[in-house]
């Protein structure tokens, strides 16, 4: 059973894309973050000159989403379907309160240009059915997962 929060404290967001191509070299394997500093519009945080570093949140939320978009791949060619290039996955978890207590929670946005709606959730749903980090935090955290297909983007 999982716990709402009450009060969330931050929230670290990730935007993943499957970028490998086949034959396509990979290069020496680091990690691509392109970090943000947290506040509300018109009350940015602005740090010069400082090496930003990614909050526990953003760090979970970015294995998370490649693991996730890993498992995309997987679950798509398994029903025989191509995924879009320009597939992309993007979650956001928050720290939160309830009373006294830490609690983090997530959504999950996936967007699958080009396929059919109930052909892209069966897709997102088989993912979560492998990915590790999916089964890891199934029945211990709040999760939302939001699929956005062909019919979504053309409105």
């Amino acid at each position: 059973m999982t716990t709402k929060i009450q009060t969330v404290l931050m929230t670290g967001k990730t935007h993943t894309t499957a970028s490998r191509h086949e034959g396509a070299p990979r290069g020496d394997e680091r990690v691509d973050i392109q970090m943000s500093t947290p506040g509300k519009a018109g009350n940015e945080i602005v740090l010069k000159a400082i090496q930003l570093h990614p909050t526990a949140e953003q760090l979970f939320a970015g294995a998370w989403s490649a693991c996730y978009t890993g498992a995309l791949g997987v679950a798509a060619k398994a029903k025989k379907v191509a995924l879009p290039s320009d597939m992309s996955v993007d979650i956001e978890v928050d720290l939160g309160q309830t009373g006294g207590a830490y609690f983090i929670q997530a959504r999950i946005d996936v967007r699958m240009p080009g396929v059919a709606h109930d052909v892209a959730e069966a897709i997102a749903h088989a993912a979560h059915q492998m990915c590790p980090y999916s089964k890891a935090v199934h029945g211990n955290i709040d999760v939302v997962t939001n699929v956005v297909a062909a019919e979504a983007l053309a409105a």
